[in-house]
This record gives structure tokens, C-alpha cells and sequence, in this order.
């Protein structure tokens, strides 16, 4: 596979190389070349969903792995098993399709998973002691979660409504016309036994009807009489606002109303005696920057309390402590992670762990009474990996070495950096110097802006693969700034929502003081400066280059460049109007005025364009749109689009040209990284 070219380029005159690395372990990483490049970085591979096992001694977790061959393109992810102690480590499914979410049951016997080997995603489950995986559940559209009942005698898991055999007859038939916004396949709540009936089947039941959408986790009531789950009005990206809380009895299939509010209410947790249930709401009404708390309700019904604010104001529930006095939450603070405990009586958050650097992901409880926490870490100079630690003395252990070896070649060093904006608002970004950077060397500097604008920079390993190379940059002698301007997360609500009708404005400006800073420090060489971003990130570059001549050279992947235009093409038609505080036919003037279509006159920056042609979220158009002004005008530009790519890019060999893409155009307009004095 090659990414399609709209314009004539050196890239395009050959094909790729095609990259064989398999399920190879990590003894491949120690044959790397010497330095960072795209290649090595590729074979980092991210773990994710930690769960311990009931009696706390065994670990499932995942690890992700490209697989790119002559006919193959594609991540691959598998199920590994460790011992708490971070004594031994397998890996526990194997084969050409992925496993997702294992979960034990309540007794440590059998791991559920959901695989699509048979074609389609379904739940298989996995005896401990050995012997093959069987299939549970055999669903058409593909199982999205699954749960265990407490007893372990029965699964529950969601599914979309399945296409009819006349739906199927008329897409064969290309008959297939479709009406927009009717008949989407709203996602049910089903059971289903573990053990066969007497005739050897097992008959699975929906408890929910097609009037609503199921989204999200699934939480047992303690005794199994009930599930809690939150729902939507449709199974579409824009109707997020719509959330609300129910639960349904599994004997009856009877559905009560928990939350159902003008806020969006989510991701519901029993508590330990089954009385009350914890759920996270936005503000009234929703926006889009988002502002939530904890609240929790008596089961049976009353009235909803809520909890005291944590500091960004976006807590992610991970569970009850298990004498249901606090509510554990995880939540990021500036560029690291925290888990937290919210008393249930009532007033602020007390945190639990603070990490000293880096951040947290995967997070669950388990072991016996739920006291431990299972969960990925890791920071700028170290790969992820699965920790345990228990809640109340934080001291945590590695379970897993699947990233044993990746750190091989020098990795240029990363710190948290703060400066002041124009108007006095305190900014933070980390800044990734060149690897085996000497002091007072002025470098090329690489500004990567994230998406959003709710995105945030967080100290992550800088070696992982995805679209922006920071380690391979840093190899080639170019630091990197990576900016968490006004209207990023893990700032608090008032951070979050300052750019608020002001989109190249306030951020703009927080962006240019950190590239100042940055030239203040003596790092950065001020003749030597490219830009780069994803969807917000590329919404400011391409405005950017508008505003400014100082950047040589940018690059824009997935850029909303058109507000109106991609008010009326995204998936979120809402989005825009949120921010800009009104609809473009009610008052034009603020998406004008803050469009980089509308002020593209002034650009003369050279500019590489990256989208996506399947990507729903911004559309390619908004790349078209963009390309052909530049081209119109003579400046320098390139736009490559990449075939059946989403808004997020999630082939691995186009990752890994988007990565080489990247180093390219820059080595093209900035030069090697090389110190070029003072200025």
C-alpha cells in the first residue's frame, strides 16, 4: 500500500519498503540501528487494559504490535498474562486477529475476551487451567463490551442491531441507497449464560429495546439483579449531550431512570452494598470543553448529591473503595496523571497518588476486597509497561518487560516548561531537546500543537510510534516544543474554556511566547523554526501560517481550515456553533474571521498537507480546501491522502510514512540539526 500523492513528489516516485516485523518479541529490538527513526519506533509497542486477577496474583493485560507484510497492514493486539510479583510474563492468545478487553471471572477460572476471529467480534472465553478458547456469543454486528455477573453464571455484553437479510441482499445488489440519519443500528444490552442449556445451547437475551443506544461500560449491581449502563438518544458522535444513566433488571428486563437531566450523565458504579450508584455528569447544558463532576444517588431512587470538584473538573470514575466511603477518580493535573479519592460525605478531593513524573492509563481495581490498582505507566524516557500497586500504601510494581529493550539509542531529554502570555496567563509545554544536546547549542526547532483544542501534552514516552517522530527528531539534532495552550485539559475549567470564541487568538499568542521562551533559553535557532499539528493541531498551524512568516516550513494533518465549510461536512455539526457561541447563518463574522481559508492571502509558508479520505470528523475537503489556495498562490505545498485513513490514521504502514513524511519535509526546509551558533 502507498499513499496516494495528489501532486507529483520525490516519495512517490518509489514504493514503500514493506516492513515485516510480525509478533516478533522484544530480542528484535536489540538489533536496532544506532538513533531514533520511524522503524525503531514502530516497534515500541503500547500496553493497555491492566486487570488483576480475584485472588491478586496474576495480571492480564494487552501489548499492540504492527504487523506489515506484502499483503497486510495492521495492528495487532494480544493478551498477556504476568504474575503480580513481575516474576514471569506470556503471552496468553496468539494468532492474525485481536484480542481486546480480557476479563476475569469472579472466580480466576476463565478470562472472557472479545476477538473477531470468527469473522466477527464476539466474546470467547478461555479456561485458566488450559485447553482451546470457545466462542460465547455468535452476533453479526460485533460485540463492543462486555461484564461478568457477580456469580459468574452469566455475561453481559453490547451489540448493534444487526443488519436484516434484506439489508444484506440489497448491499450485495448495490441497492444500497441510503437515507441520512435513519435506521442507525442502535446498540442493545444482552445476556448471555456461560453454561449450556440441555440441549447445548446458549440463548442470549436482549434487556434492552432500539429506542435508545447503549454506550459505554457495563456495571452489575453487587447482587446480579441489575445492570447500570448510560444510553443516547443515537449511536452518533454529535448526540454525546443526550447521556443518561438507567438501570435495567436482568429477571425482567424492567428499565429505571438513574439520571436524566439536561447534563450528559455517564459512566455509572454501584457501590459496594448495592445502595447507591456513583455517575459522572457535564455541566447544564453540556459544552464541548466540558465541565463535570462526581455525583452519586441511592439506588432505589431520591434524590442526586454531588460530590466535591476535582481540579480539572473531568474525572474519569474507576470504582468504590471497598467500604464505600470514597469514590476512586483518575484525572490529569498539567502534563502528569493523578489517581484520586472523593470522600462520599462530602468536600475536596484527597489525592492518593501523585506520581512523580509521567502518566497513568488502564486503570482498574482488583485483587481481593478490590485493593489494589492495575494499571500502565509511563514518562518521557520510559517505554509503557503494567504496574500493581495497592491503594492504600502507594508502592508499585512492574509485571511486564514487554518493552524491555526499546530504549537502546539515547533519547533527547524532556522537561516541563512554564512561561507567561501577553496578557500575564501562565502556560506550560514540554520541551524534548536534541539527543546529546550540548549546552548553548542553538538547534532547529519542531512546534507540534495537539488536537482538540481539549487535547493535552502529557509526559508519554517519546519514543512510541503514531504520526509525529519526537524521538527520531530529537536524533537528527532538532528539539521539539510541545505547547499546552488556553484551551487545553488538566488545567482547570477556566484554562479549558478561555479560548472559547477565540480560536487563533489567546492560543495563538500562548503558542509564538513559548517559541520566544524557547530562543530565550538559547535553544532554539529563531532562523529555524517548522510547525506542525493534528486536527485542532492542524487547525492552528494552518493558522499559523497566516499570521506569521517566522516558521519555514509547516505541515498540516487533518486541519480545520474552513469553520463554516466543516461546520456543515463533520460528524459534529455542533462543535463550531458551541465555541463560537452561535450558528454561521445567524452571525458569519466569527467563523470568517478565525478561518485560515478566509485570511490565506498572507501565507507564504511551505506547507505539507496529510488527511485521511475516510476521515468523518474533518473531512478531506478541509485538506482540498487548504492545498488549492496555496497552490493558486505559488506556495510551496504538498497534499497526501491516505486511502480508507479515519480522522486518526490506524494502518501502521501509513503511520510509518506520515512519521517519515514528517522528517522529510523538515530536513528539506530546516536543515540538520546541527548547532548553528547564536542568535
Amino acid at each position: 500500500m502507498r499513499a496516494r500523492s495528489i501532486v507529483t513528489s520525490r516519495w512517490m516516485r518509489g514504493t514503500l519498503v514493506a516492513l515485516s516485523l510480525g509478533l516478533a518479541g522484544t530480542a528484535a529490538l536489540a538489533q536496532q540501528p544506532a538513533g531514533w527513526t520511524p522503524e525503531v519506533m514502530m516497534r515500541v509497542r503500547p500496553v493497555g487494559d491492566v486487570r488483576l486477577s480475584p485472588d491478586g496474583r496474576q495480571v492480564l493485560y494487552t501489548v499492540r504490535e504492527p504487523v506489515m507484510t506484502s499483503d497486510r497492514s495492521e495492528f495487532v493486539t494480544h493478551v498477556w498474562l504476568a504474575a503480580a510479583d513481575g516474576s514471569e510474563q506470556r503471552q496468553l492468545t496468539r494468532g492474525d486477529k485481536s484480542e481486546s478487553q480480557p476479563r476475569w471471572s469472579p472466580d480466576g477460572r476463565t478470562v472472557a475476551f472479545v476477538s473477531a476471529r470468527s469473522g466477527k467480534s464476539n466474546v470467547w472465553l478461555l479456561p485458566m487451567a488450559g485447553g482451546e478458547a470457545e466462542q460465547l456469543t455468535d452476533v453479526k454486528s460485533g460485540v463492543q463490551s462486555l461484564a461478568w455477573s457477580p456469580g459468574g453464571r452469566q455475561i453481559a455484553f453490547t451489540a448493534p442491531v444487526a443488519a436484516s437479510d434484506s439489508e444484506e441482499a440489497m448491499v450485495k445488489r448495490r441497492d444500497d441507497q441510503r437515507v441520512v440519519g435513519r435506521n442507525l443500528k442502535m446498540v442493545q444490552l444482552w445476556v448471555i449464560p456461560v453454561a449450556r442449556d440441555s440441549a447445548g445451547r446458549r440463548e442470549a437475551r436482549a434487556l434492552t429495546d432500539t429506542l435508545r443506544s447503549v454506550e459505554g461500560a457495563l456495571e452489575w449491581s453487587p447482587d446480579g439483579r441489575f445492570i447500570a449502563y448510560a444510553h443516547v438518544a443515537r449511536p452518533v458522535a454529535d448526540d454525546w449531550p443526550t447521556a443518561d444513566v438507567a438501570t435495567v433488571e436482568v429477571a425482567t428486563g424492567r428499565v429505571t431512570p438513574i439520571a436524566a437531566t439536561g447534563a450528559a450523565e455517564t459512566q455509572p458504579r454501584f457501590s459496594p452494598d448495592g445502595n447507591w450508584i456513583a455517575y459522572v455528569a457535564s455541566d447544564v447544558p453540556p459544552t464541548w470543553a466540558t465541565a463535570q463532576r462526581v455525583l452519586v444517588v441511592p439506588t432505589a431512587g431520591g434524590t442526586p448529591r454531588a460530590l466535591g470538584l476535582t481540579f480539572d473538573e473531568q474525572p474519569g470514575m474507576i470504582g468504590w473503595a471497598s467500604d464505600g466511603l470514597q469514590i476512586y477518580v483518575t484525572e490529569g493535573r498539567r502534563t502528569r496523571s493523578v489517581l484520586a479519592a472523593l470522600p462520599v460525605a462530602g468536600g475536596p478531593a484527597v489525592d492518593v497518588l501523585t506520581p512523580p513524573e509521567g502518566i497513568m492509563g488502564g486503570i482498574s481495581l482488583g485483587g481481593p476486597q478490590r485493593g489494589t490498582a492495575a494499571f500502565v505507566r509511563q514518562t518521557p524516557d520510559r517505554p509503557p509497561e503494567a504496574f500493581v500497586s495497592p491503594l492504600t500504601r502507594w508502592q508499585p510494581t512492574q509485571v511486564s518487560r514487554v518493552n524491555a529493550d526499546a530504549v537502546a539509542s539515547p533519547l533527547g531529554r524532556t522537561e516541563s516548561i512554564r512561561w507567561r502570555a501577553r496578557d500575564g496567563m501562565e502556560v506550560e509545554g514540554l520541551l524534548t531537546y536534541p539527543a546529546n544536546y550540548q549546552r548553548g547549542e542553538r538547534v532547529p526547532l519542531i512546534v507540534l500543537i495537539h488536537g482538540g483544542p481539549t487535547g493535552v501534552f502529557t509526559e508519554s514516552f517519546v519514543g512510541s510510534p503514531g504520526l509525529y517522530p519526537i524521538a527520531a527528531w530529537a536524533s537528527r539534532g532538532w528539539a521539539v516544543l510541545r505547547p499546552n495552550p488556553r484551551g487545553s485539559s488538566n488545567y482547570g475549567k477556566r484554562f479549558r474554556h478561555a479560548n472559547y470564541a477565540d480560536w487563533g487568538g489567546g492560543d495563538y499568542r500562548d503558542i509564538m511566547a513559548g517559541v520566544d521562551h524557547v530562543i530565550r533559553l538559547g535553544v532554539a535557532d529563531s532562523t529555524r523554526l517548522g510547525v506542525t499539528g493534528w486536527s485542532y493541531g492542524g487547525y492552528m498551524t494552518s493558522w499559523i501560517i497566516t499570521q506569521t512568516r517566522r516558521f519555514r516550513a509547516a505541515a498540516v494533518g487533518a486541519g480545520v481550515t474552513n469553520l463554516m465549510s466543516f461546520t456543515g461536512t463533520a460528524d459534529i455539526p455542533s462543535f463550531i456553533p458551541d465555541y463560537f457561541r452561535g450558528e454561521f447563518w445567524t452571525d458569519l463574522e466569527p467563523y470568517r474571521r478565525h478561518s485560515a481559508l478566509f485570511n490565506i492571502g498572507a501565507a507564504r509558508t511551505p506547507t505539507l498537507i496529510l488527511h485521511g479520505e475516510a476521515d468523518v470528523r474533518v473531512p478531506v475537503s478541509q485538506g482540498y480546501e487548504l492545498f488549492n489556495a496555496l497552490r493558486r498562490q505559488n506556495v510551496t505545498t504538498e497534499m497526501v491522502v491516505y486511502p480508507r485513513a479515519p480522522h486518526g490514521p490506524n494502518e501502521p504502514r501509513q503511520q510509518l510514512d506520515i512519521m517519515r513524511r514528517h522528517i522529510e519535509w523538515f530536513a528539506r526546509f530546516l536543515g540538520a540539526g546541527q548547532a548553528a551558533g547564536t542568535n
